[in-house]
């Protein structure tokens, strides 16, 4: 029986990656002076992030940090100066960057159908987000959709000590509740399921077709893994689980 599903954020209740994308391309697509193709740029900025995230995640900067690193990297190869001062790469991270990231957040449509309907059923999970984002804009991204009131708990590694997949045992110790009884649902099969799986919790994989790391197709799982390919497909799983 399920008592709590954790839900991931990014690439599961909102597109991450067609925002980011979306803004980096206008960034690229006005920059007079770039050392490369704007394509090129786009993907140095999704490889920047990936990395300065993990060092993040880490505990090795602050989530501000984590955006300086990303632009001292990048504004050599779009033809910029590199401040030196901090305070300037945050404003520049404000007005160029977090301005038209923010107006590109989608909700993805098979959110709200779900949430509704697992919040209907009779015996149904409490419901909690477990992400590994900022929780500052992350509870931004939920308010901006109406979707906080669905949920218990926004647990990030700033309320929890620690990212997932570390994280998955604290969040149930934080939501009371042992993980045989708590489901992880994400879009990202190694550390939102086969993590969330070794942890002793049962994973679910949101199969978006694309990869959300490459832009490719989605990875092959093992035919054991728990597949969904609309979020509107779970609350029928649940059911009978909680039957």
């Amino acid at each position: 029986m399920a008592d709590v599903i954790f839900f991931d954020l990014d690439g599961t209740l909102v597109d991450h990656r067609s925002a980011v994308l979306e803004t980096i391309g206008q960034i690229v697509q006005a920059a007079p002076n770039a050392a490369a193709p704007p394509g090129e740029l786009v993907t140095l900025w999704w490889t920047l992030e990936a990395r300065h995230m993990r060092e993040y995640l880490a505990g090795q900067c602050s989530f501000a940090e984590h955006h300086r690193r990303r632009l001292r990297s990048f504004l050599p190869m779009l033809g910029e100066p590199v401040p030196e001062s901090p305070a300037l790469l945050d404003a520049w991270i404000a007005e160029r960057y977090l301005t038209v990231f923010e107006e590109s957040w989608r909700c993805y449509p098979d959110v709200q159908p779900c949430l509704e309907t697992l919040k209907r059923l009779p015996r149904g999970p409490r419901l909690a987000v477990l992400t590994n984002g900022d929780p500052e804009q992350q509870r931004a991204k939920l308010a901006r959709f109406g979707l906080l009131e669905y949920f218990e708990a926004v647990l990030t590694p700033t309320e929890l000590g620690a990212a997932k997949p570390v994280a998955y045992a604290t969040a149930c110790r934080r939501m009371r509740t042992d993980p045989a009884q708590a489901v992880n649902v994400g879009d990202m099969l190694e550390s939102d399921v086969n993590a969330a799986a070794l942890a002793g919790l049962t994973g679910i994989w949101l199969d978006r077709g694309i990869d959300f790391v490459t832009g490719g197709p989605s990875p092959t799982a093992d035919e054991t893994v728990l597949r969904i390919e609309r979020l509107t497909d779970l609350p029928d799983h649940v059911s009978r689980t909680n039957a």
